[in-house]
């Protein structure tokens, strides 16, 4: 019993995680008004229609299993570069199997919780587990530039994502500022994801007595 709910709140943790992850990297509309924000069409001499066009067709890649060649319109890629980017398509198909197992957990565990009334027990954990995000973003905060070459040295066991630009000019619309507007948004979304838990852990403990 100590392990099955063990695995339960893994589960719980890791949908939360993975579904930020996901809802980060789909939401176009952060990158669409980081191209306005940053400039980049400006850096590029592309239009932002033209830029979407490129990011959608790096996100279909990234995203979607049968599609196993990355050609963007735009764009020419240096093999490391190429290596990059299907080293992290693996990482977000990772993610997309994680979200779907992990979503299946939360999706019993949860309902246990509720159908036996004691989903108010998830108060306490998560009211402590809230404050790893906020803590994780503050030290990102202090240093983005070292928090970002950390983050791609655990990820990554070459150096192909230190791109040139004159290799690799996809770089230039995705400026280091764009991934700490994506890192800072992830954040928010983990706070929320706790959140809402513990307002409906509160609202089922005011109901019960």
């Amino acid at each position: 019993m100590r392990w099955r709910r063990f695995g339960e709140w893994c589960g719980f943790h890791l949908f939360g995680i993975s579904l930020a992850i996901f809802l980060v990297i789909n939401l176009t509309f952060l990158y669409r008004w980081a191209i306005d924000w940053y400039g980049i069409s400006q850096a590029v001499g592309l239009t932002r229609k033209q830029i979407m066009v490129n990011y959608h067709e790096l996100l279909q890649y990234l995203n979607l299993p049968w599609v196993t060649t990355l050609h963007m319109t735009n764009f020419s890629s240096s093999s490391a570069g190429l290596q990059h980017f299907a080293d992290v398509k693996k990482l977000f198909l990772l993610n997309e199997g994680v979200l779907v197992i992990a979503g299946v957990v939360t999706f019993f565990f949860v309902r246990n919780l509720i159908r036996t009334k004691t989903l108010w027990q998830v108060i306490r954990p998560l009211q402590i587990a809230v404050v790893i995000p906020l803590f994780v973003g503050a030290m990102m905060s202090i240093s983005f530039d070292q928090f970002f070459v950390a983050f791609h040295e655990v990820l990554f066991r070459n150096d192909d994502w230190m791109f040139d630009p004159q290799k690799d000019p996809v770089i230039n619309i995705l400026p280091e500022t764009f991934f700490l507007q994506c890192f800072v948004v992830f954040f928010l979304l983990l706070e929320c994801y706790y959140v809402f838990f513990i307002v409906i852990g509160r609202k089922q403990l005011r109901s019960n007595k």
